[in-house]
């Protein structure tokens, strides 16, 4: 133990010590009497000392505050020195703040420690510690070597003091009788309740109420010093071997200070770790939050142990690790398991092994709806069951034994014929297993273990023989509940040991070297009970307290050294304690008599008939039995036992037992047996489970029997599972390589396992599945492994080499000769292959499936600058022939060529204002400079050149009427040059012309004269276009168009006819607005009408547009003529626009539209399939708008 303060800690002779519960954590407080006086207290503190962490030389210092009446004196002390020295360290009180300060100036190493603080009155104690760590500073050179001289000539273990209450096995005391190992109390102390018994059993403790006294009282000593040092202790995880090979145990604790000193601790030594000590030792302790995790790595047997966690010198976890001598006769195996199928891992164990640890993917594997752990009645054999597998599932499995442990891979392939998106039925079969006969390997290794057990029960007899063990102490008789009373464990393993050296007895006085023990009886059989001395003397026996003689069924007889006692035939009145005496020594056993378990014979009859269900119902058994005490039932499936849990329900009362498995699968088949077992014996009785399901797959391979240009015989062997039923009938399905379509071609019955296919093509390859039909469904399938084609191969010979016709860094364009000879078989295709210049691969360009009919082929897989070489083979209906010879090797870049323009506009109109873009379009290898010209001269510096590849492009970003010009484009490089021009118009809509003025000087002729428009001089393609309209038509018309004049002649003239013109200015960007004339031939002289002296008011005609006959719909043959028409009325005489697919087509010369007095026509003389579209008619004039369209289809 760390070495404790001098101070009183305990309460003196005649006080009791009532231990109370502070306010603030990690304050202990002892209270000296039971009941405190009015308005008295025990000391407690209101605020403790902090934990310090100071450097070397500084002023350290602790302060605390106390309360208690009357007022506590405050002491001081360390737990591994003295702090007398008032030199180093000062204790002062402050009255104003209440504050006790103990001091140390000038701090040094070796006062790093952990000091208590005592407040003690007449009526209480209460203590506190607090931990002082102090940083050295520099190098001290002596110290050093003082520390390393010591290193070697020390003992290590001096350095790592144990303060374990666990001693080493090399300092364990010599045990008093009756002592108990303090190992029990301390793996009670952290074990749960339901662990009580067994290490009671471990330890041979068997008075349980005096043990849980006394552990309570541990428990609530334990818990007052475990609160010095943690605020709250929870999730305590005993020890345990984890998948990857480590051990490790976890606990929950809080820390009241986390400088607190954390001590490992294996069988009461203590251990390095690598919080201290480096990354490169076994034992590590990593802190997570709140969570403290131990683990060791490359466990050996000697790692067995009790290891134990320690905060300061207060014990907070202990555990044990028992490592069983157990390895691995036949490890887990690599399954391959098709999607919803099971899959099942199974091992063999060297030794007896209740349980095992299963880990999928590094996490822990327990019975449930998805995992089946099965063990067999001799232990020897586990399983591992993997349920409805899916891709999820796939990983690494291990199962751990001890210290042992094996791997391996479940891989879970796709199910390829389920349908998108639905899933797929569960599977009846099941994956997996280790390949080997285990019964067979259990059976020889328990054979074995028990070959051996009897070898040691022999080595012992014979050393027991050779060396009598001297006699008992006289005064330590052997009574029930010793060693020697033990009752007897059926194959119980022995330790077997070196034969003792013969050693001669140099004593006379009489001892038992084998006593009595409790057994059970079978009624109505006899009994023995024996006794073995160490030197020839005589004995008695009793029998509850009463002294027994030979006679009324028992037989007394003695040889030599040996007594026994005979029971003819056990009934009721045998049963009790039987005692032997010899002079001071005695032993003591208890005989039970009773009867085997029994079965009622109409109940055997019922449960020996087999249950019968289909695939997916549940199936029940029920057995009733007399109720009897101590009576254990176990249910075994095929010599397995079965656990409750997943699939399996197993209900025990009093006097029956029932065993449900829910949703059956065909796997569930098999022997059920059920098994009483009480002390005196075991009693089983069978039944058989029988699910009917679809039956298994026909058992491959598929074998081909005879194969002609006509004929495909196959063969195939009944499926291993009838799922129950027999099998009726087989399915066969065909398909044809290449084709996704699978074909029935019949049925066949359950007596044959062949078929013959009569309907084949020569050449052609075929793939088969055959299905297995009983009363509950059709079975997966069985495929052919390979294709099987009808008849003999036979393939056509090479094509000729492949020869380059064109190439460019993205096409390779070929052409080739079909082969010579065909062999008589026509060829479907080609398959074309590559491969690039140094390399040896020929990469495959299409699939033999997908056949290139042609020729020729465009190679479009291909990377600018690398060389290719190229051949091609023939495919017919048996597959690909030889190839042909490669191509000459070619290079995927452009051929050298003199630079051209693709497509190039020559004339642009841009709209003044906006970013005038001249887009160039060229081919040319190698890539040429461009130049750009205006009027043959450098254009401007703010004007935009982009060139890339293959393209050119010259923007002007805000152009100008000045920047209208003939642009010149040219491109050269070492092959030759060209160059073109692009005539560029910046313009605007003009504006109005000038004044019209009118002059008749022919009769019938009128001229018209105007003023020219401001951008007549600014655009020299501006020209004007004169409307007229007269009094007559009343329709407003064009009558000269394209006038690069100020004047035009109109000619008939019709006098007393009103005559009106519009002069209108027009360039590349449109009609300017119109400049109207004066009006021409007015009649002024006209007077007004009468009629019966009544004057008639004004008629007006005015209307907006209306459509009195509509669009129809056409669906003309392509090349045929087509003509549309339409009315519409409206005054004035409305503009009509004719649209295609909302674009004005009015001034489009493929289309010829006419409108005479509102009757529109359009003429399409050939119509082309570009001509269909949706057709409208737009009519507007200065009241409205009105509209019709209809719908052209062209046919081819």
């Amino acid at each position: 133990m760390i070495r404790k303060s001098k101070a009183t800690d305990g309460t003196a002779a005649g006080q009791v010590g009532i231990k109370k519960k502070s306010k603030v954590p990690g304050v202990m407080i002892t209270q000296f009497i039971e009941t405190l006086p009015e308005g008295k207290s025990h000391p407690d503190f209101t605020r403790k000392p902090i934990a310090l962490t100071i450097q070397e030389g500084k002023f350290a210092f602790f302060k605390a505050i106390v309360i208690g009446d009357p007022t506590p004196t405050v002491t001081w002390s360390r737990n591994n020195g003295d702090v007398s020295d008032t030199s180093r360290y000062q204790s002062k009180y402050d009255s104003p703040s209440n504050e006790h300060t103990f001091e140390m100036p000038n701090v040094a190493p070796d006062q790093a420690d952990t000091y208590k603080c005592f407040a003690t009155n007449e009526y209480g104690q209460a203590m506190v510690t607090v931990v002082l760590n102090v940083i050295e500073v520099g190098f001290k050179k002596n110290k050093a070597q003082k520390q390393a001289a010591d290193a070697i000539e020390g003992d290590f273990k001096t350095v790592l003091k144990r303060k374990s209450k666990v001693h080493p096995k090399s300092e364990q005391p010599e045990k008093k009788e009756g002592e108990m190992d303090p190992k029990f109390w301390e793996l009670l102390l952290s074990a749960d309740k339901k662990d009580y018994e067994r290490i009671c059993a471990e330890f041979g403790v068997t008075d349980y109420r005096w043990m849980l006294k006394k552990l309570n009282e541990m428990k609530k000593e334990r818990e007052e010093e475990q609160a010095q040092f943690v605020k709250s202790l929870s999730n305590l995880r005993p020890i345990q071997v984890n998948a990857d090979g480590t051990a490790s145990f976890e606990i929950d604790m809080d820390l009241i200070e986390q400088s607190s000193s954390i001590f490992l601790y294996k069988d009461g030594e203590m251990i390095p770790y690598t919080k201290e000590l480096g990354d490169k030792l076994k034992h590590s302790l990593k802190k997570i939050g709140k969570k403290y995790i131990f683990s060791m790595r490359d466990l050996m047997p000697e790692d067995a142990g009790l290891y134990q966690l320690d905060v300061e010198d207060v014990n907070m976890f202990s555990t044990d690790f028992k490592i069983p001598m157990v390895d691995f006769l036949v490890k887990i195996q690599e399954v391959k398991a098709k999607e919803r199928e099971d899959a099942i891992f199974e091992c063999v164990l060297s030794n007896p092994f209740a349980k095992i640890l299963w880990f999928g993917k590094n996490m822990p594997l327990e019975q449930g709806d998805k995992y089946d752990i099965e063990v067999s009645e001799d232990k020897l054999i586990h399983r591992l069951l993997v349920k409805d597998c899916m891709v999820a599932d796939k990983g690494i499995y291990c199962a751990c034994a001890g210290i042992k442990s094996c791997s391996a891979w479940l891989v879970i392939e796709a199910d390829k014929d389920a349908q998108k998106g639905k899933k797929t039925a569960r599977k009846t079969t099941r994956a997996g297993g280790s390949g080997q006969d285990l019964q067979k390997i259990a059976k020889e290794q328990q054979a074995k273990l028990e070959k051996e057990k009897e070898e040691r029960k022999e080595q012992m007899k014979a050393s027991e023989e050779a060396a009598p063990p001297p006699a008992a102490p006289t005064d330590t008789p052997v009574v029930a509940g010793s060693a020697a009373s033990k009752p007897r464990v059926v194959n119980e393993p022995t330790i077997t040991g070196s034969h003792p050296p013969v050693v001669e007895a140099t004593t006379t006085e009489p001892g038992i070297t084998s006593g009595l023990s409790n057994i059970y009886a079978l009624r109505g059989k006899s009994a023995e009970l024996q006794v073995k001395m160490n030197i020839d003397s005589d004995g008695t026996w009793f029998k509850d307290g009463k002294q027994l003689n030979s006679g009324a069924g028992i037989t007394i007889t003695k040889d030599g050294n040996s007594h026994e006692l005979r029971i003819k035939s056990c009934s009721d009145d045998s049963s009790g304690i039987y005692q032997f005496t010899s002079g001071e020594h005695s032993t003591q056993g208890k005989v039970t008599v009773g009867d085997v378990p029994e079965f009622d014979p109409d109940d055997l009859h019922k449960f020996s008939k087999p249950v019968i269900v289909r695939a997916g119902q549940n199936a029940a058994f029920k057995m009733p039995f007399p109720p009897q005490e101590s009576l254990e039932v176990n249910w075994f499936k095929d010599g397995t036992e079965l656990k409750d849990g997943g699939g399996v329900k197993i209900v025990r009362e009093r006097n029956h037992s029932r065993l449900l498995f829910r949703d059956c699968l065909r796997i569930d088949t098999g022997e059920i047996k059920i098994q009483l077992k009480n002390p005196f014996g075991a009693i089983e009785a069978t039944s058989k489970l029988i699910v009917l399901d679809r039956p298994g797959p026909p058992e491959g391979p598929v074998k081909t029997v005879e194969t002609t240009s006509s004929i495909i015989e196959i063969k195939w062997n009944p499926p291993k599972d009838d799922g129950g039923s027999a099998v009726t009938n087989y399915i066969i399905e065909r398909q044809q390589t290449g084709q996704s379509l699978w074909t029935k071609l019949g049925d066949v019955s359950a007596d044959k396992t062949s078929f013959r296919d009569r309907n084949v093509t020569h050449g052609k390859k075929y793939n088969y599945r055959i299905y297995a039909e009983n009363p509950e469904g059709i079975s997966d399938a069985l495929e052919t492994a390979e294709s099987i084609t009808a008849g003999i191969m036979i393939l056509a010979g090479p094509p000729g080499a492949p020869k380059v016709v064109s190439a460019s860094k993205t096409c390779i364009n070929l052409t080739w000769t079909p082969p010579e000879d065909d062999k008589g078989v026509p060829i479907i295709g080609y398959q074309v292959e590559k491969q690039k210049k140094d390399t040896n691969q020929w990469i495959p360009l299409n699939a033999v499936n997908e056949p290139i009919e042609d020729i020729k082929y465009a190679v479009k897989d291909i990377t600018e600058g690398s060389e290719y070489e190229f051949r091609v083979t023939a495919i017919n209906e048996s597959g690909s022939g030889d190839p042909s010879p490669p191509s000459a090797m070619v290079c995927a870049k452009n051929p050298n060529m003199r630079p051209c323009f693709k497509d190039p506009e020559d004339f642009i109109v841009v709209r003044a204002g906006n970013s005038a873009r001249i887009k160039i379009c060229f081919e040319a290898e190698p890539p040429p400079q461009i130049t750009w010209l205006k009027d043959d001269e450098k254009i401007s510096a703010w004007i935009n050149i982009i060139n890339t590849e293959g393209t050119s492009q010259l923007v002007i970003p805000n152009s100008k009427r000045s920047d209208s010009a003939i642009y010149t484009i040219k491109a050269k490089n070492s092959v030759g040059e060209a160059s073109f021009d692009i005539d560029l118009r910046v313009t605007d809509e003009p504006k109005v012309p000038g004044p019209v003025e009118l002059e008749q000087t022919v009769h019938g002729k009128l001229v018209i004269s105007w003023a020219p428009s401001p951008d007549q001089e600014l655009d020299d393609r501006l020209y004007y276009m004169v409307s007229q309209h007269d009094s007559l038509n009343r329709v407003w018309k064009t009558i000269a168009d394209r006038l690069f004049t100020n004047t035009y002649t109109a000619s008939n003239i019709l006098p007393g006819t009103e005559y009106h013109f519009r002069i209108y200015a027009k360039n590349d960007m449109g009609l300017s607005d119109p400049s109207p004339s004066p009006t021409w031939g007015t009649n002024i002289n006209k007077v007004p009408v009468t009629s019966n002296g009544i004057i008639s008011t004004e008629v007006s005609f005015e209307r907006p547009p209306s459509i009195l006959v509509p669009l129809k719909v056409h669906t003309p043959p392509k090349g045929y003529q087509l003509f549309m028409t339409c009315a519409v009325r409206g005054y004035p005489a409305p503009t009509v626009s004719w649209y295609l697919n909302d674009i004005c087509i009015n001034s489009d010369n493929n289309y010829y539209i006419t409108n005479s007095f509102g009757v529109c026509s359009l003429y399409i003389l050939r119509v082309r399939p570009k001509d269909s579209g949706e057709y409208k008619v737009v009519a507007v004039n200065s009241f409205g708008k009105a509209e019709c369209s209809a719908k052209i289809f062209v046919r081819d």
